[in-house]
């Protein structure tokens, strides 16, 4: 069973750094694309940033420069590092798992979320 948990959200002032984390498990994430997405009430869900299984990086446009995907092999782990954060990052932040192989094909899966608020 794949799971993902995320964490590190909080409450941060505007110009301040989070760096948010999203453990996997049933999955390597070396393996796998592993992708951020943000959501705030009303609002579609907004892809942030791509890790891809070769280490390729992609960022959302308001993102680029200020945030940074990573990931942790010995810890199986995804990290997105926030800086120079502003009032309008806040959201849901969610990881996701793309494109695992299964028997039955190929499937994605979630992460619960964190919150992220900045806020002065």
């Amino acid at each position: 069973q794949v799971q993902l948990a995320e964490s590190g959200g909080g409450l941060v002032q505007p110009g301040g750094s989070l760096r948010l984390s999203c453990a996997a498990s049933g999955i390597i994430v070396s393996r796998n694309g592993m992708q951020w997405y943000r959501q705030t009430p009303g609002k579609r869900r907004e892809w942030v940033a791509t890790i891809t299984e070769s280490g390729s990086r992609a960022y959302g446009e308001s993102m680029k420069g200020r945030f940074t995907i990573s990931r942790d092999t010995a810890k199986n782990t995804v990290y997105l590092q926030m800086n120079h954060l502003k009032p309008e990052d806040t959201a849901v932040y969610y990881c996701k798992a793309i494109d695992i192989r299964g028997p039955a094909g190929t499937f994605d899966v979630w992460g619960q979320g964190t919150q992220v608020t900045v806020s002065s």
